[in-house]
Formats: C-alpha cells, sequence, structure tokens
C-alpha cells in the first residue's frame, strides 16, 4: 500500500501529464469568485438556483466563466451534488429563460439558430435529454455545470483562446498541456468554489463527464482526490477505454481529427498504442479508493465498450490493494443491467453514445448505496 501510495502513483500521474494530457504550467494567475443571479424558488419553484463567476487573471487578460449550481428548493441542510461539464451552454440544459446565456464562443448548431458561433435564444433545452435535472432535485442531490467553452473553446486556434491564452507563459513544448487538461483543470477550480458553498456538502461532491468531457472527468478525478465518485459515460479513446486493444476509435483517429485534445507527445503513438508507457487501466486506478463508475453503450463501437469494461475491470488491481471487492471475469454485463463491486460499477446500456435518464439512474443508484442523501 505505501509503494503504491508514496512511489507508484506519483510516478504514473507524471507519466499521464508527460505522455497523454500534458501538463499544467506554473504561472502567475488569480482566481476569484464572485456572485452572478439567484433565485430561491427557480425552475418553476422545484430549485434553489445561482450563478457565480469564476474569474481568472492572467498575462494581463481576464477569463470570465459561469457556474450554474441548483439544488433542491426545499432542502434544509447541505446536501450532495453532481458535477459535470456541458457542451454548448448552461442555457442548453433546460430551457428556463433565468438561465443566462453562454456569452462566448459556441458550436453552430443550425437547428437551434446558432449560425455565428454566438448562443441564441432558441438554443435554451437543446440538451435537456441529458440533464433530467427534475429528477436529480427529486432525488435530493443538487448540479453544478459550466460550459466547457468557458474554460477552453472546443476548437484549434493554436492554443490563444480560453485558459491557456492566460497561462501558457512560456513556449510550449511536447508536453504542454491541451484541451482535455485545460478542462479538467476547470472542474477542479469549480470545485474549489463548491468546497465554500453552505448549500453544498463538499465531502459528497460527484464528478461526471460524457464522451470528451468524460475523458476530462476522469483526468480531473485521477489528480484531485477531493471528487468523491467520477462517472465516465461514453468517454472511449483516451478516456476509460483501452488504448493498446487498438478498437473503435485509435490514437491515431483522435489525434489528426483533435490534435489539440492531448499533449503533442501523445501523437507520437499514432499507431503505435503498445510502446505507450501507461494505459487507461492505470488512469482509472488513480481514483481508488475512491468511488468509480464506468458506463458505455451497446451500439456505441467508437468508444469500444469492451475495451472501457476491461479497463475498469484492470483497475481493480488496486481496489483489492485497499481491501474492496473487484469484478471477477472479464465478460460484459447483460445489457441494462449493473455490475457492481464495492467501489466501483459498471453498466452497458442499450442504444447509442449518449447520457440518458437511464444512466443518471444508475448513477444516482451507486450514490445512495454509499452516501446518505439526507442530512
Amino acid at each position: 500500500m505505501r509503494d503504491w501510495e508514496h512511489t507508484r502513483k506519483p510516478e504514473i500521474l507524471e507519466l499521464f501529464r508527460e505522455q497523454v494530457y500534458g501538463r499544467v504550467p506554473g504561472s502567475d494567475h488569480e482566481v476569484r469568485f464572485y456572485p452572478g443571479q439567484a433565485l430561491e424558488n427557480g425552475l418553476d419553484r422545484i430549485a434553489k438556483m445561482k450563478e457565480v463567476i469564476m474569474e481568472v487573471t492572467g498575462n494581463g487578460d481576464t477569463l470570465r466563466v459561469c457556474i450554474l449550481i441548483l439544488t433542491p428548493a426545499d432542502a434544509d441542510h447541505p446536501v450532495p451534488l453532481f458535477l459535470g461539464l456541458n457542451f454548448d451552454g448552461n442555457h442548453t440544459i433546460h430551457p428556463d429563460r433565468d438561465i443566462s446565456l453562454a456569452a462566448g464562443w459556441v458550436e453552430n448548431r443550425p437547428e437551434a439558430g446558432i449560425t455565428e458561433n454566438r448562443a441564441t435564444e432558441g438554443s435554451r433545452g437543446l440538451r435537456s435529454g441529458r440533464w433530467p435535472v427534475g429528477r436529480i432535485l427529486q432525488r435530493g442531490y443538487g448540479l453544478a455545470t459550466v460550459y466547457c467553452g468557458d474554460f477552453d473553446p472546443d476548437f484549434d486556434d493554436g492554443f490563444q483562446n480560453g485558459i491557456h491564452g492566460l497561462m501558457d507563459a512560456t513556449p510550449r513544448d511536447s508536453s504542454s498541456w491541451g484541451t482535455i487538461a485545460a478542462w479538467a483543470w476547470g472542474l477542479s477550480r469549480t470545485m474549489d468554489y463548491l468546497e465554500t458553498d453552505p448549500d453544498i456538502d463538499p465531502g459528497r461532491v460527484f464528478l461526471i463527464g460524457h464522451s470528451r468531457l468524460g475523458k476530462a472527468a476522469l483526468w480531473a478525478g485521477a489528480q484531485d482526490e477531493r471528487f468523491a465518485m467520477v462517472i465516465s459515460n461514453d468517454s472511449g479513446c483516451g478516456g476509460a477505454a483501452l488504448s493498446r486493444r487498438k478498437s473503435g476509435e485509435r490514437l491515431l483517429d483522435i489525434n489528426t481529427v483533435f490534435p489539440y485534445w492531448f499533449a503533442l507527445r501523445f501523437h507520437g503513438y499514432n499507431g503505435r498504442e503498445e510502446d505507450l508507457p501507461v494505459d487507461q487501466h492505470m488512469l482509472l486506478a488513480l481514483v481508488a479508493p475512491r468511488l468509480l463508475y464506468v458506463g458505455s453503450a451497446a451500439n456505441d463501437e467508437w468508444a469500444d465498450p469492451e475495451g472501457e469494461y476491461l479497463s475498469l475491470f484492470y483497475a481493480g488491481e488496486i481496489y483489492r490493494l485497499y481491501g474492496y471487492r473487484v469484478f471477477e471475469t472479464t465478460g460484459l454485463p447483460d445489457l441494462n443491467t449493473p455490475r457492481t463491486a464495492d467501489r466501483i460499477a459498471y453498466h452497458i446500456r442499450s442504444g447509442d453514445h449518449e447520457l440518458l435518464s437511464f444512466d443518471w439512474d444508475r448513477y444516482m443508484d451507486f450514490a445512495d448505496d454509499h452516501f446518505k442523501t439526507g442530512p
């Protein structure tokens, strides 16, 4: 145990920083929080809603990030909370008009009237299917979310925009951080605020991410032990799926289409996955002994569901080191039937690459099993 905690775990963290996600630069920057709008009875009186502005200052510039926090309106004690980044702006998780529109660059979504990379009223609630807000609040949990593009817009401009422009004080090199690492950094800075909020129990903050944002959640959760549970939903290559399996999306695919997500050094393993000094089961092992849940979808072959499961299976070696039960078979469980073993859990549901109410209910069930939602 001591060898893992004091020697091998730090070594693996450094390998992921150096070879995969990149290293956050040491820089002279300041992070401050100040209150935005707040409603005691928001979302048709089911939520206490507040917006908190994170202001990051560095390199003579300032970045402003909006954190949306929803807690049950009738809660009279600090509540457990799920934290996750969203893809298109806080206003897209629910159609309520009191939620501020994203102020910066957003991806064009013609179906919502977004054609000039600016949020529109028509995009309110665009992603509400991924965020069953009413159900989450009903079960006694809070929800905090931040638009990922507030930290770093999801396009390649040579790392001039977002948090990179404020913190990259020296020339970039092959191990400089990419966008996944920037999003993970943002999740930890959001946690800095959540620890101070009297409506939230800081010991019961659960980190969740879907797809590319699941990659960011895993990397944030691996580094930051304040998150009591880490949830990967369909995170695939560079997330939960094993790289060396070379199944589904491969390194050449992801590094070609999204060259800015990872450290440049990671590109050197394109087509050479077997030469990687780490693989993703080692990333998952860094979360131990905290709760860890990996969710897959049967039709999501690009994310390699079997590789996601096997990654969690092999990470079980470290959970066993802490004295917990782990999975005993490499075979996938039946569809829509979660497999749990003390502090790890997995499901593969029917359907496609998406974050659905089914997934949320399983994640909340697992949280219920380990963390009571009462005072």
